[in-house]
């Protein structure tokens, strides 16, 4: 029998420098890199406001997750919940005709009757029972054959 090594912490990134990932390092480079752009394209008090958004976005990018998420995911799924529709409203009609359809097909097949029988809320609800007692209730008409074929003597059983 072959023995195969089972990858483990598959979810770590591997460090680079120190407690430094690649990923949190290159976001570093990236942020770097745009502040240099914001020193040389800007006066210096322009710069310093700039500097602080840019060193805040840098460090929530590389730095903090979010439910055990890297930040850029939570971002992008946060603007991709914010794009999608706010409230969502159920077509009552579509469904309804997509369904008689499927019974006119169904009725149109050669299927025997009792594939095609709808059972009753009743006998649904009594099965449901029957299942969620683990069989301690037998069902109306388990009782029913029960009592048909061994009377019930009230003398009897209050002796």
């Amino acid at each position: 029998m072959q023995k195969f090594i089972v990858p483990q912490f598959i979810d770590v990134e591997s460090k680079i420098f120190g407690p430094i990932t690649t990923r949190q390092f290159l976001i570093g480079l990236v942020g770097l890199m745009f502040g240099f752009v914001s020193y040389k394209l800007s006066d210096f008090s322009l710069f310093i406001v700039e500097a602080v958004i840019i060193g805040i976005a840098t460090v929530a990018f590389a730095f903090i997750k979010v439910n055990g998420a890297p930040f850029h995911i939570f971002m992008l799924n946060y603007i991709k919940t914010m794009k999608s529709a706010k409230v969502r409203i159920w077509k009552r009609q579509a469904f309804v005709k997509q369904t008689q359809k499927e019974t006119e097909e169904n009725i149109n097949d050669n299927k025997p009757v009792s594939a095609r029988r709808q059972m009753s809320a009743s006998r649904l609800s009594e099965l449901s029972l029957i299942i969620d007692t683990g069989g301690a209730y037998q069902g109306e008409d388990v009782l029913r054959d029960n009592l048909d074929n061994e009377p019930i003597n009230i003398d009897k059983e209050l002796e």
